[in-house]
């Protein structure tokens, strides 16, 4: 059904296998965990594009808090209307809101194809394959790019003596089919690679979380939605791979630290690559208004003579001639009757005596 998810995991992560099973040889646990590294990196650079959107989209939203709030208490009796209005603000300033979820909302089949593709290599252990079958009896059979010798190879990976398709709450019975895979692990020694993996990965997703936050504003911070968010990614998700962490194979333990890396590194960059944009903006609109500005001891241009003399010039004009001597540049002498031969004023005068009279 979600094939369209799985192949495409299964192809980067056949890949990188295939470079550093060269370099470590195939069977290395170090190979197929570096395997699973840049498997999230190659994911990760693909939606680079989209998380800068994202940042700009959440950037925006804070920016338009104000706004927002006016439109809330304005139409609070009015939800349909508000709902209308909100929609306008978003159009007006080019703001969409799915932008904001966009590079989450990608990330999430990305790891169900990952945790399935990597359950599969075992499927037979976690319930994968049919009833009766005996732990990694599928073993011979092809996991999507891998064959079975692509397999096998990956339940033979081990990293620090614990095979990377393992964890803590897996059964004694599937551990016992590593017999053929390079003997039986033990749980203990599961435990303490898997224990700081999980460690390693509840932190990250924490100081990302508070990376993140400090970089909200004020408005943005004081909403309850956002709060409540806030602290849901401050401090339930980091307790999530705490608790789920025993029931993920090392392997996913790995994806998950990788991908927390990835995040931390990406966020610094772009918020700080924003930070530069808008101090650089900021220090073009200075030097234009000191463009603009006077020089010191240099009078201000006063416009009003200018404007002064266009109306004086506009006014010599009679019946909508203008005096040739205005038309050639030059001021007209003084005494000199404007075109027609008679002054204006001196018609409105003898109008008025007569209308005295």
């Amino acid at each position: 059904m979600l094939d369209f998810i799985y192949y495409p995991v299964s192809a980067i992560l056949w890949f990188w296998h295939r470079v550093f099973g060269f370099a470590l040889g195939k069977d290395n646990g170090l190979a197929w965990a570096l395997a699973v590294v840049f498997l999230v990196f190659t994911l990760r650079l693909v939606l680079y594009k989209p998380f800068v959107k994202q940042v700009r989209t959440t950037r925006q939203m804070q920016e338009l808090q104000p706004q927002i709030k006016e439109l809330q208490k304005k139409y609070k009796n009015d939800r349909q209307q508000m709902t209308v209005e909100m929609q306008k603000l978003q159009k007006d300033h080019g703001f969409n809101p799915l932008m904001g979820c966009l590079p989450v909302l990608l990330q999430v089949p990305v790891f169900l194809g990952l945790f399935h593709v990597l359950r599969s290599f075992n499927r037979t252990g976690h319930g994968f394959g049919q009833l009766g079958m005996t732990p990694y009896e599928n073993a011979h059979t092809a996991n999507y790019l891998f064959n079975p010798d692509d397999v096998q190879s990956f339940l033979r990976a081990r990293i620090f003596g614990a095979p990377l398709s393992s964890f803590i709450t897996e059964p004694q019975s599937v551990l016992n089919s590593f017999a053929d895979y390079g003997g039986i692990p033990d749980k203990l020694n599961i435990a303490l690679v898997s224990i700081p993996l999980m460690v390693i990965a509840g932190l990250a997703t924490h100081f990302n979380a508070r990376a993140s936050v400090a970089r909200q504003s004020a408005e943005a911070a004081a909403n309850p939605q956002a709060a409540l968010m806030n602290k849901l990614a401050l401090w339930v998700f980091p307790l999530g791979v705490l608790v789920g962490g025993p029931f993920l194979m090392i392997a996913v333990l790995i994806y998950w630290v990788s991908n927390n890396i990835w995040t931390y590194g990406q966020q610094h960059l772009v918020f700080g690559g924003m930070e530069k944009e808008e101090e650089e903006k900021k220090a073009a609109a200075l030097e234009r208004r000191a463009a603009n500005a006077p020089k010191p001891g240099a009078k201000p241009v006063d416009t009003r003579k200018k404007q002064d003399a266009k109306v004086d010039a506009d006014s010599v004009a009679v019946d909508g001639e203008t005096p040739k001597a205005v038309q050639n540049g030059s001021k007209p002498a003084a005494g000199a009757r404007p075109a027609g031969g008679k002054k204006r004023s001196g018609n409105r005068g003898r109008a008025n005596q007569k209308r005295r009279r």
